[in-house]
């Protein structure tokens, strides 16, 4: 009788019990109506649960859309072409992977720990707890201006347009000020990435990139090219469009970080 009178004083319990559904006058016995209750709560526990397993899901599945076309073969082939530019087992790039980080996201990281010589956990750490990549370019003691990659022809349209028209418009001694997103940086690095590995000019990369290719199906594409006899070539015509030309720092041949 106690627990019956408890019940009817709890305005936030019967507030509950109308909101699910749970009529008293249906279920007169209160002993029902906590079975229902406890079903029903069961009920949604388990599709937040199932939501949050869903928003926090491994990294390897990545986006969505990313590299969809061309499936595991793809992701394999851009793990394996990531440890070879930058000299790394493709064992230690799926941990990165593993770790939380997008497949296009990595280059960056061990971009960013050969820049520094620092191990690439201490990168993922400082992503992982929230850092844009900008932040931590900073924190390394970097700017912006470590991510320009030299080109011939400047596209004005995305993804790239922002980036070489503030490099087209400043002086490079203000490189260091533009404000790069995430995104942006992401498109550097796989940009500078694939074109150097590849030996493929990065006007090319550029134009995939433009008309949606994600960098995995570029590094699949570009290597399935070459493997058709394509890669002579595109050699000869990389070599003359960089001669002269500052490659910028790091990325290949930087080799391991500092323990």
């Amino acid at each position: 009788m106690n627990a019956e009178l408890a019940e009817q004083r709890n305005p936030a319990y019967k507030e509950v019990l109308r909101c699910v559904g749970i009529r008293q006058e249906l279920f007169p016995d209160r002993f029902t109506r906590r079975r229902c209750f406890m079903r029903i709560s069961t009920l949604v526990l388990a599709c937040v649960l199932s939501l949050a397993v869903f928003l926090d899901r491994p990294a390897q599945a990545g986006q969505l859309d990313m590299g969809v076309s061309i499936g595991s073969e793809g992701f394999r082939g851009f793990y394996m072409s990531v440890g070879e530019y930058f000299r790394v087992p493709e064992p230690e790039v799926v941990v990165i992977r593993d770790r939380g980080i997008y497949p296009d996201h990595i280059p960056v990281v061990l971009y960013l720990s050969q820049m520094a010589r620092v191990h690439p956990d201490a990168i993922v750490n400082m992503r992982l707890g929230g850092m844009s990549w900008l932040d931590i370019t900073v924190r390394l003691g970097f700017g912006p201006e470590i991510y320009y990659v030299p080109v011939q022809v400047v596209r004005s349209g995305p993804p790239y347009g922002k980036a070489y028209g503030y490099y087209k418009k400043h002086p490079k001694k203000e490189w260091n000020h533009i404000k790069f997103t995430d995104r942006d940086i992401v498109n550097q690095v796989n940009l500078r990435f694939l074109s150097e590995h590849h030996k493929y000019a990065p006007e090319k990369v550029m134009d995939l990139r433009s008309r949606g290719r994600d960098f995995v199906t570029i590094d699949y594409e570009v290597k399935k090219a070459k493997g058709k006899g394509k890669g002579n070539g595109e050699k000869r015509e990389y070599k003359e469009k960089q001669k002269g030309k500052d490659n910028g720092k790091g990325g290949k041949g930087k080799g391991k970080w500092k323990d």
